[in-house]
C-alpha cells in the first residue's frame, strides 16, 4: 500500500461536505472499494452478504459511505460481521456526487491507489470486482463496468432508461470524451489516484452535489489521455421494481441537464 501523503496544498484546496467517522479500523489492502447507500434496508445487507461469501475484503478494503439513512440496515456489529472497514455518514449537504466526495477524499488521505465504487441497491454483481483490481493492477486508471458488452449481463432494465442510455446518453459521451462508452449512467467502476489527484480534473469541488460528477469523469478523464477501458458487469433490477434513486421526469430531464453541461465543458475545472 502506498502510504505516501496528501500536499497540505492539495487539501487545502478540497471542497469537502461535513461527514462523520461512525466506525474506522483502518487502511489493509492496496484498493478500497466504496460503497454509496441510504435507506436501501435489505438491498444493501443482501449485497454486504454477498460480499463476505466472495471474500472481497481479502483482496479490497470496504468502505460504506452513508448519505443518512434511518432505516436500521446499518449496524455497526452487522457490518463488522462482514469485515466492513469503514462507515462514513455524510452530514452536510448533497446526494450521491456529495458522498463520493466525502469517501474519495477519504481514501486518498488515506493512501489507497485506487477506488472501486459499487451502487448499495444490489443491482451490480460484485463477483467482478477482482476483474477491477486486476486492471487497476495492469495501470488502467479508469474501468467502466458495462452490461452492454460481450460477456455483460442486464436484466429487466426499464426500457425507456436503456433506451436513453444507448441511444442518448452513452453517444453523446463517448463523441465529447473521444473514448466509446456503453454504459456511462453505471456507477459500478473504479479510479486510479492518480485520476482523482490531477488538478485538471479535480473532482473535490462544490458543484458536484447529486449525479454530476460520474457523467464529468466519464467526460473528463479520456480528454486528457488516461487509461480507460470498458469491462462486463452484470446489472439485475428486480421483476418490477425500479431501485434507483432517479425517479420521475423531473430526475430524468435533471440527468439530461447535467449530460448537456457536462459535453460543454460546463464542470471543467478553469486550472491547465
Amino acid at each position: 500500500m502506498n502510504n505516501k501523503t496528501i500536499s497540505f496544498d492539495i487539501k487545502n484546496k478540497w471542497q469537502i461536505p461535513d461527514y462523520e467517522i461512525a466506525f474506522w479500523l483502518g487502511p489493509k489492502l492496496k484498493y478500497c472499494v466504496v460503497i454509496p447507500v441510504i435507506n436501501e434496508g435489505e438491498r444493501i445487507q443482501k449485497l454486504l452478504k454477498r460480499m463476505f461469501e466472495l471474500c472481497i475484503h481479502e483482496i479490497a478494503d470496504i468502505i460504506i459511505i452513508d448519505g443518512g439513512s434511518n432505516d436500521g440496515s446499518l449496524e455497526i456489529e452487522f457490518l463488522s460481521n462482514l469485515k466492513i472497514r469503514g462507515l462514513l455518514v455524510k452530514k452536510g449537504y448533497g446526494k450521491l456526487s456529495a458522498q463520493l466526495r466525502c469517501a474519495y477524499s477519504f481514501a486518498l488521505k488515506h493512501g489507497y491507489d485506487g477506488i472501486i465504487t459499487i451502487d448499495g441497491n444490489n443491482k451490480d454483481d460484485p463477483e467482478a470486482i477482482p476483474n477491477f483490481i486486476l486492471k487497476l493492477d495492469q495501470g488502467f486508471d479508469f474501468i467502466q463496468g458495462s452490461r452492454f458488452i460481450d460477456g455483460g449481463v442486464e436484466e429487466n432494465t426499464p426500457k425507456l432508461r436503456k433506451l436513453a442510455i444507448r441511444f442518448i446518453h452513452a453517444p453523446a459521451l463517448s463523441f465529447a470524451s473521444g473514448f466509446k462508452w456503453t454504459d456511462t449512467t453505471q456507477g459500478f467502476r473504479a479510479y486510479s489516484k492518480n485520476v482523482l489527484l490531477d488538478p485538471r480534473i479535480n473532482p473535490f469541488r462544490d458543484i458536484f452535489i447529486k449525479y454530476e460528477l460520474l457523467s464529468y469523469l466519464s467526460y473528463r478523464i479520456p480528454t486528457l489521455s488516461f487509461k480507460c477501458v470498458e469491462i462486463p458487469t452484470s446489472r439485475k433490477y428486480p421483476k418490477g421494481q425500479v431501485p434507483s434513486k432517479i425517479n420521475g421526469i423531473m430526475g430524468n430531464i435533471n440527468i439530461f441537464i447535467v449530460l448537456l453541461k457536462t459535453c460543454l465543458k460546463f464542470y471543467n475545472t478553469k486550472i491547465r
